[in-house]
């Protein structure tokens, strides 16, 4: 074995995730479209990234010291990247969680040790939000920090340090676009920010979910949402300190049909058993392909987020049951009697 490829330390094993040509979407865009793999990363979701990013600015802040705990509000890919850097470092790991996510998720929390707080979902505006709950369990704990995904901005900081330089060498500094959706907005602002250090002409493109208010504000300024989607942990409804100044330069506004389109053709043809937010990233690389086609770009290669794996919505997307009774189409092999 060569020593040079043995990871010195697990969290060592958070990023530096693949990069995959996706021949479907590319075909359909009429020019290369690639998905990072951060299903691949221990948590399988790219929100190790984040996890990891705002313990270790904790810790060089000296607000989090040895055997401290670290709470969080999640959708659960955060809590999940969470809990394992937590378990790595020493630190005991709450995680308050809507009860509408998906009961692989919370099984998947437990199993790593994390304490998990369930609250019924409700709007920002409500005291009893997630969010909120999260905040005073933090202050309420011994030795406590609230990690604060969606305001602090070590979360887009980590993107800005690795995920944008991985994209670049990864792609020899061609790229012309980067698109994905926003939940705290770390991931897109992160990259978009980074990118643009490397070359002010990559057009960053927000792909917004229904049910989300950012595509109408970054097309009309006016934060408004319309329509409903049941994509877990994306779509946002205010300016969150990681989406402040964020270089959005288009927006694209994608269905949960239109994602779960690519879900079932990624898994079908290309052997990529992904989640909703994943299918809708590619959605909106698709739209941002044609987009840059239309204006003249030479073959250009657009890069987005495959968030993360599909074995964590067995219950959700995966179930006919449940895809029925939200009124969305069911996978052709899941139909079969």
């Amino acid at each position: 074995m060569n020593a040079a490829s043995i990871i010195p330390n697990s969290l060592d094993l958070i990023g530096n995730t693949p990069l995959v040509r996706l021949a479907g979407p590319s075909e359909a865009a009429g020019c290369d479209i690639f998905g990072k793999c951060e299903f691949l990363n221990p948590g399988a979701s790219v929100k190790d990234r984040a996890a990891l990013s705002i313990v270790r600015d904790a810790e060089r802040r000296g607000v989090l010291e040895p055997g401290g705990c670290v709470v969080e509000g999640t959708a659960g890919n955060t809590g999940i990247g969470m809990a394992l850097v937590c378990n790595a470092l020493g630190y005991r790991c709450i995680i308050v969680m809507p009860d509408n996510q998906s009961a692989e998720k919370m099984a998947t929390l437990r199993a790593l040790g994390a304490e998990l707080v369930t609250v019924p979902p409700t709007k920002y505006a409500d005291p009893n939000h997630f969010v909120h709950t999260s905040r005073r369990l933090a202050e309420e704990t011994e030795g406590a920090i609230w990690a604060a995904q969606f305001d602090n901005t070590a979360n887009r900081q980590a993107h800005i340090d690795t995920t944008a330089p991985e994209l670049w060498d990864q792609l020899g500094g061609k790229i012309d676009g980067f698109t994905c959706a926003a939940g705290t907005g770390g991931t897109i602002a992160g990259v978009g920010f980074g990118l643009k250090s490397f070359d002010e002409n990559i057009v960053i493109a927000l792909t917004d979910p229904h049910g989300a208010a950012l595509y109408e504000y970054f097309e009309n300024g006016e934060l408004k949402a319309e329509g409903s989607s049941v994509a877990e942990g994306i779509g946002q409804g205010r300016i969150t300190g990681n989406l402040q100044g964020a270089p959005i330069d288009t927006q694209f506004r994608i269905s949960d049909e239109e994602g779960l389109e690519w879900v079932s053709r990624l898994l079908r043809e290309e052997g990529l058993c992904l989640g909703l937010s994943s299918g809708i990233n590619v959605a909106g690389a698709v739209a941002l392909g044609r987009h840059l086609v239309s204006q003249g770009r030479t073959t250009p290669r657009v890069a987005t987020i495959l968030c993360d794996t599909g074995f964590r919505y067995l219950s959700t997307l995966y179930n006919p049951q449940w895809l029925e009774s939200k009124g969305l189409p069911v996978f052709d092999w899941l139909a079969r009697d």
